[in-house]
């Protein structure tokens, strides 16, 4: 993927990139915010994993909301990272072994409720899914008036929160 990109960069004219404005401010931007994210993450899923037997979560809803809810700040694949190293200590597996968690029904039903909680409710904020964020920064790079994050947040909870609850009735309440 990196050899097509640095071989589109070069080959297509430096005209075409002028007129539409290219730049690399927006990927640089989100490039920073997951280095941050990953570098810091490491030791809270060890923690995480650590103590998913003493917490109170073992429900597939809970955890459809907990990574959820995480997920809309933080972005779905470190978000799916750290409930599946908490999943997988309360299945007994490691953190860098999910093999019990897939051996298992609860197992299976706690990595279907992170799975779908991760992704579909990255899309609350911008900073939820890296796609968003990025979509804001080249917009606004352009000048285009984008909505606050704030605006953006009321706007999408208004639509995406009551989905969710019918979801999370009909999919996960076992």
């Amino acid at each position: 993927m990196l050899s097509m990109t640095l071989l589109s960069w070069y080959t297509t004219p430096r005209t075409l990139h002028k007129a539409n404005h290219f730049s690399f401010h927006p990927i640089s931007e989100v490039a920073a915010l997951f280095l941050g994210i990953f570098v810091t993450m490491i030791p809270a899923l060890d923690i995480l994993h650590a103590h998913a037997a003493s917490l109170p979560f073992r429900q597939p809803w809970q955890f459809f909301w907990l990574s959820g809810g995480l997920s809309g700040f933080l972005d779905n694949a470190p978000t799916y990272l750290t409930f599946a190293a908490m999943a997988s200590g309360i299945a007994g597996g490691t953190a860098e072994n999910f093999a019990p968690l897939l051996r298992s029904s609860l197992g299976t039903s706690l990595l279907a409720a992170i799975s779908c909680g991760s992704v579909f409710m990255g899309a609350n904020t911008y900073i939820g899914n890296g796609p968003n964020f990025m979509v804001k920064s080249i917009a606004e790079h352009q000048g285009i008036k984008m909505p606050s994050f704030t605006g953006y947040m009321l706007y999408t909870c208004t639509i995406l929160i009551p989905l969710f609850i019918i979801e999370s009735v009909v999919f996960f309440r076992h």
